[in-house]
């Protein structure tokens, strides 16, 4: 019997068909996306053993499930259902790297292009906040995956939804995960979801969070990013970094009370698309070999950069192979400790 793929990452996210006007270049229409594939390629420019976790629905391209595990990626944790499940995913980015989702065939008719077939009928899911008791299409569940995967030793939880954030980590802890990192939900990062904060953080090791979503969950009580994310750490949660963009990042240590601030590497971007899960991979790879907050926000920052310089996930794993460590030393240079 052949043996499983050694697994040392899992990565649990969604998968999306892109359809994205970058900010620079031709239109990536029909392409894979998603936190998920994003995520993982920020993981693999560093290190190796990627297990993906995620559902998608039937009519899924199973020819791009194909070109995952083409590329080194273990599949075994996606799980597709027996029935179709939108996935399409909509961007353009007409004001620089501030990403606009909705009314596609406006920004198709402002650049002069034809509206894609594939795109017919498509809208931008509504904003809501996520249940506490009914998992959607979309909600991890126990079974998704095999229990090897329960071998690796990091895993990073992208944004889902609330029931997947609430039950991951306590399965992960099973197995001999031992580095765990979240990026919540938009639904989840929502006042009325602050009393819920200490147990949803329980056993992560690292919250990784836009300054957007951040500022959301502490409307009306406080205006500092550092606060919020002293907070944040207060709840058994050693490490906060804030994704802020173009602008890179702030980093929270709750040893110490260190405080980083970390610009965004001066990459060439083409389509801001996905750098934020690109980081979030980088950060778990660094974080899992070194547990060093401030170098894994670096790796995850120069995973970011890289992203960014093309359309697409794949782009990024066929620059040289040196690239993501030179980048490294001349971003050492440029953090700031506060």
């Amino acid at each position: 019997m052949e043996s499983a793929p050694f697994i040392r990452y899992l990565i649990a996210g969604k998968l999306r068909r892109d359809f994205i006007l970058p900010l620079n270049g031709k239109p990536a229409l029909d392409i894979p996306g998603g936190s998920l594939i994003y995520t993982a390629v920020g993981v693999r420019l560093w290190d190796q053993g990627i297990g993906l976790i995620g559902r998608v629905g039937e009519d899924y391209p199973h020819d791009w499930l194909d070109q995952f595990t083409a590329r080194g990626f273990d599949c075994r944790g996606i799980k597709i259902l027996p029935s179709a499940l939108e996935t399409r995913y909509f961007a353009a980015y007409p004001n620089g790297d501030e990403e606009v989702s909705d009314a596609p065939l406006a920004h198709f008719s402002r650049l002069g292009l034809p509206f894609p077939k594939a795109l017919l009928g498509y809208s931008l899911p509504a904003s809501q906040v996520d249940s506490r008791v009914q998992p959607t299409d979309w909600t991890i569940r126990a079974g998704d995956f095999p229990p090897d995967f329960l071998d690796a030793t990091a895993a990073h939880i992208a944004p889902i939804d609330y029931l997947t954030q609430a039950l991951l980590p306590s399965l992960f802890r099973r197995g001999q995960i031992t580095t765990l990192t979240m990026d919540p939900s938009e639904g989840s990062m929502n006042p009325t979801f602050r009393d819920d904060i200490p147990a949803m953080l329980r056993g992560v090791s690292a919250i990784v969070c836009s300054e957007r979503k951040l500022r959301r969950l502490y409307e009306g009580l406080t205006d500092d990013l550092w606060e919020m994310a002293e907070r944040l750490s207060s709840f058994d949660c050693e490490i906060v970094v804030i994704k802020r963009g173009s602008q890179g990042q702030w980093v929270y240590s709750r040893s110490g009370h260190q405080r980083w601030v970390i610009p965004a590497y001066p990459a060439r971007v083409v389509d801001p698309t996905g750098a934020g899960d690109a980081f979030c991979g980088g950060f778990l790879a660094g974080l899992r070999q070194t547990y060093d907050p401030l170098e894994a926000a670096l790796w995850g920052n120069i995973s970011a950069s890289i992203v960014v310089e093309g359309s697409g996930p794949f782009y990024a794993l066929d620059v040289l192979p040196g690239l993501p460590k030179m980048r490294l030393e001349k971003l050492r240079e440029m953090v700031s400790k506060i």
